[in-house]
């Protein structure tokens, strides 16, 4: 810490203010907390009691004097919670302003411009770090679930075994189809419609039962698919002409 307010005091700081502040914080600090740096107001007019603002690699302090100097209130910000950090440089110094996640903004005003540069700079260089480390604690945790899901035993579903059932083979395709019983059906002879007069002369000797009996035959055939409606016409005005 004594190397770090070394360099602190070369750029225009006030001794007896950081000494001050140093002290404060010899009991404010936590283990393996560092001082960055600190910069204190500095007004046009005399400045009896100044505030100031302290960086270390954990937290800002605002560091502001109560009770006439007798006092000083400190209000800390760890970088977790700081989202930005701005400078804006004016011609009687520069603005330092931080704000926070929870959309809380502190200002600390006439500040050294070179002071104020420093306090950008440390506070970049942290808002940065701690951007990586949670970069790469966010892809450390997606490694370990990735390797767990890995690494996870996938239940092995039981083999459900397919009984085969024989088939049976079929050969006489009569066993499928039904088939319309033709067995008290009497083949025609082959006969045409014509006006032969050996036809003439069989069709003349039936009676006529006999006829009637043959057209139902000629009916039976029609109405099974296996004569055409012509043909059917022509052996009933064939056997009609007889009756």
């Amino acid at each position: 810490m004594i190397e770090n307010l070394k360099k602190i005091l070369n750029e225009d700081q006030d001794p007896k203010a950081i000494e001050k502040i140093s002290a404060k914080l010899d009991n404010l600090l936590m283990s393996n907390e560092e001082v960055g740096y600190i910069a204190v107001q500095k007004k046009p007019a005399v400045t009896i009691f100044p505030d100031s603002i302290v960086v270390t690699n954990k937290r800002i302090l605002l560091c502001k004097p109560k009770n006439l100097g007798l006092s000083m209130e400190f209000i800390d910000y760890d970088w977790d919670d700081i989202s930005a950090s701005f400078v804006k440089e004016g011609i009687l110094g520069a603005e330092f302003t931080f704000t926070t996640k929870s959309d809380l903004t502190h200002t600390v005003d006439y500040l050294p411009k070179t002071q104020a540069r420093k306090l950008y700079t440390f506070a970049k260089e942290q808002l940065d770090l701690m951007k990586n480390n949670n970069v790469n604690s966010f892809i450390s945790q997606e490694k370990i679930v990735t390797d767990e899901i890995l690494n996870e035993e996938i239940p092995v579903q039981p083999t459900i075994e397919i009984e085969e059932i024989e088939t049976e083979e079929v050969t006489n395709f009569a066993e499928i189809v039904p088939v319309a019983n033709f067995s008290n059906y009497e083949e025609p002879k082959t006969e045409t419609p014509s006006s032969n007069t050996s036809s003439e002369r069989k069709l003349s000797e039936l009676s006529q039962d006999e006829l009637f009996e043959k057209l139902q035959n000629y009916k039976k055939l029609l109405d099974n698919g296996l004569i055409l409606q012509g043909e059917y016409d022509a052996f009933k005005k064939e056997i009609l002409s007889y009756m």
